[in-house]
């Protein structure tokens, strides 16, 4: 290795330099290469996605919500549809409801009529064959003279369930609502 060395030196000095620069770039060899340190292209994709998802993320939302919206709408819709219609359905009811109401009034009166001019034995036998529940009403709707001589005219067992009634329905206590 010597007899190289002298060789070398023997020369001019310019190759010799030329020599040592080209040995230390070799011994360097990331020493003068271009730092260019490109993204690798992962990297450049998911900044490309995350970019992208930024700038529409706003209109993403607010067609969402336009969604949303237009669903509430039809939903609205829909609710005062079915509340019209029930609202119909509850006036129907309750004009069906008064109609009952007037009939019932207007027949009671007239049964009440039909058992003030029967004679109490007649009278007491046919209301023993009713609801007791009718019974009692009609029972109540007569004048308490004729009332006391029909529940005196019927079975024991019948007159005491009609005074049941009666003395339950003219109490304070008793609630109002059928239920």
């Amino acid at each position: 290795m010597t007899g190289h060395l002298d060789r070398l030196l023997g020369k001019s000095p310019r190759i010799l330099m030329i020599a040592a620069a080209g040995a230390l770039m070799l011994a360097l060899p990331g020493a003068f290469a271009q730092d260019v340190t490109a993204p690798p292209a992962e990297s450049g994709s998911v900044n490309e996605i995350q970019q992208f998802c930024t700038n529409i993320a706003d209109a993403a939302r607010d067609q969402r919500y336009l969604l949303q919206r237009k669903e509430l709408e039809n939903l609205q819709t829909s609710v005062d549809e079915r509340i019209a219609t029930l609202e119909k359905r509850r006036a129907e009811y309750e004009d069906w409801l008064k109609r009952r109401n007037d009939f019932l009034k207007q027949a009671e009166l007239g049964l009440v009529d039909i058992y003030k001019t029967m004679k109490p034995d007649a009278a007491a036998g046919k209301l023993e064959m009713v609801r007791p529940e009718i019974a009692a009403a009609i029972v109540m709707r007569l004048p308490p003279r004729q009332s006391s001589l029909i529940l005196s005219e019927m079975s024991d067992e019948k007159a005491a369930v009609l005074t049941n009634i009666i003395s339950s329905a003219s109490d304070p206590n008793t609630s109002k609502e059928p239920s």
